[in-house]
């Protein structure tokens, strides 16, 4: 059996190590924390990117197909809540703008289901997406709010009792994108991988060096205090952005780019209805960069404001030099990462993304700063710090580099690595592209226990390790 180390517990490596696992591997999985996928946040699946206008239609294409294999791989890692997508005023785009780029991404999904009916996870094809007028909108705000919403238009019926519509271009667009939760998925990958006796994690453990022999591996680790080496028949770096370290340990030369990035956890006490996430386009780094507004259970919102005094940073993003793979990001942000923020900078920032979005839902004024941020630093490969879709390359035989950018991409990335191990006959072709697992006997109630666990032992409310409305999958 061909033993494979995992460099990284995020979610490219605690994937792998599942998926890998289960294919029969001998996998060992190193993780420098005490708990798997504690890089940088995530809440949504990009069934489409329509988050971002300023990336072409064939990414948003591999991102629609990309989101479907994650939820069938991680279904309880999943918000069943759609999207809205508005226009500010103040905004040069319009939202006829975003027409074609989803009738394109209906037929693609369509098409998908056409090919596989186990792709149908998004609802109907036909309601992917739906466009509201002002009128339509104005007639909703007179409706009651649902305890279990069903219909798009019960979705959006939020929105317009909430959202200052004199601040917004119509018509409204929700699109059947959903939310993903961190904490979930980081339980389930976890109890999962207990399950599986060819696979082993390593908690609170630093490869220190790794060295090339022949046709193996020898890392050099330190595990409680202890200093051990092992030999690995094949590498598989999933270090996020300290992937850089592992190419230095080999001599890999690869461009690349870091970026830290912060959203924010506030509580909105007044609101008992269950929202939409709803995004408010911008120019990124100006101050009318997006606005991301994504809902928890009991009145939690995560934000994000794409702007530099709230979710981007000045000299957040770097990028490599001739001499590194690992592009140096600044002492301040590296205490963040591994020690902690100053208070002062997360009331301040804190306070400046509820401003922000302040300015199109009026109500939300009132929220409260509700813990630390969820932050990290993200990795993109290469020189374009627009890219959005990307996932592995290789360095010879034996060595992969997980390089997602959004955690959609991780199948693609696995299926590309198993056609290398297939190569190396480790593994045969039928494994190839393969989904559909043995079920593991995990129970929901134990994944959502563990979840909302895990979200305050690091240091979050626990509503943020829970799901809007889990089971929500038939109604919409």
């Amino acid at each position: 059996m061909a033993k494979i180390a995992i460099i990284g517990g995020g979610v490219a490596g605690a994937t792998s190590a599942l998926y890998l696992g289960q294919l029969g591997l001998d996998i060992t999985l190193f993780e420098k924390k005490d708990s798997l996928v504690s890089g940088p946040p995530f809440c949504h699946l990009h069934a489409g990117g329509n988050l971002y206008r300023e990336i072409p239609n064939s990414e948003c294409i591999t991102l629609l197909h990309q989101s479907i294999d994650l939820l069938k791989f991680y279904p309880y890692a999943v918000d069943f809540r759609p999207t809205v997508i508005a226009i500010p005023l103040e905004d040069e785009g319009n939202p006829e703008d975003l027409l074609a780029r989803l009738k394109i991404l209906q037929k693609e999904y369509h098409d998908s289901i056409l090919k596989d009916p186990s792709n149908k996870v998004l609802g109907n094809s036909d309601q992917y997406f739906k466009l509201f007028s002002k009128e339509e909108v104005e007639i909703l705000k007179t409706k009651e709010t649902k305890a279990l919403p069903k219909t798009l238009d019960d979705w959006m019926i939020p929105v317009a009792k909430n959202v200052n519509l004199e601040t917004i271009k119509f018509p409204l667009v929700i699109v059947q994108e959903y939310g993903l939760n961190l904490f979930a998925l980081a339980s389930g990958a976890a109890l999962s991988l207990d399950s599986i006796p060819n696979s082993k994690l390593y908690t609170n453990t630093k490869v220190m060096d790794i060295i090339k022999d022949d046709e193996s591996y020898i890392v050099q680790y330190n595990k409680d205090g202890k200093s051990l080496k092992e030999s690995f028949d094949y590498i598989i770096n999933s270090a996020g952005f300290r992937s850089g370290k592992i190419d230095d340990m080999l001599s890999f030369k690869r461009d690349r780019l870091v970026e830290f990035k912060a959203a924010y956890v506030t509580k909105w006490n007044s609101c008992k209805d269950i929202w939409p996430e709803v995004v408010f386009h911008g120019t990124r780094g100006t101050p009318q960069g997006m606005g991301q507004f994504t809902p928890y259970p009991d009145g939690y919102f995560q934000l994000h404001g794409m702007t530099k005094d709230i979710t981007l940073f000045d000299k957040g993003l770097v990028k490599n030099n001739n001499l590194s793979s690992q592009p140096q990001l600044d002492q301040k942000f590296i205490d963040k990462i591994d020690k902690q923020w100053n208070e002062e900078d997360v009331i301040k920032r804190s306070k400046l993304a509820i401003k922000h979005l302040c300015k199109f839902i009026p109500g939300f004024c009132g929220s409260e700063v509700a813990s630390k941020p969820l932050f990290g630093a993200q990795q993109i490969p290469g020189t374009n710090k627009e890219l959005r879709a990307a996932d592995v390359s290789f360095e010879g035989d034996r060595y992969a580099r997980c390089e997602v950018v959004k955690a959609s991409s991780v199948l693609t990335m696995i299926d590309q690595i198993v056609l290398k191990l297939v190569a190396l006959r480790y593994l045969n072709k039928e494994d190839l592209g393969k989904r559909k697992f043995k079920d593991l006997d995990i129970k929901l109630e134990e994944i959502e226990k563990y979840s909302r666990s895990l979200s305050q032992s690091r240091g979050y409310p626990q509503s943020l390790g829970s799901r809007n409305i889990p089971n929500l999958q038939d109604n919409i």
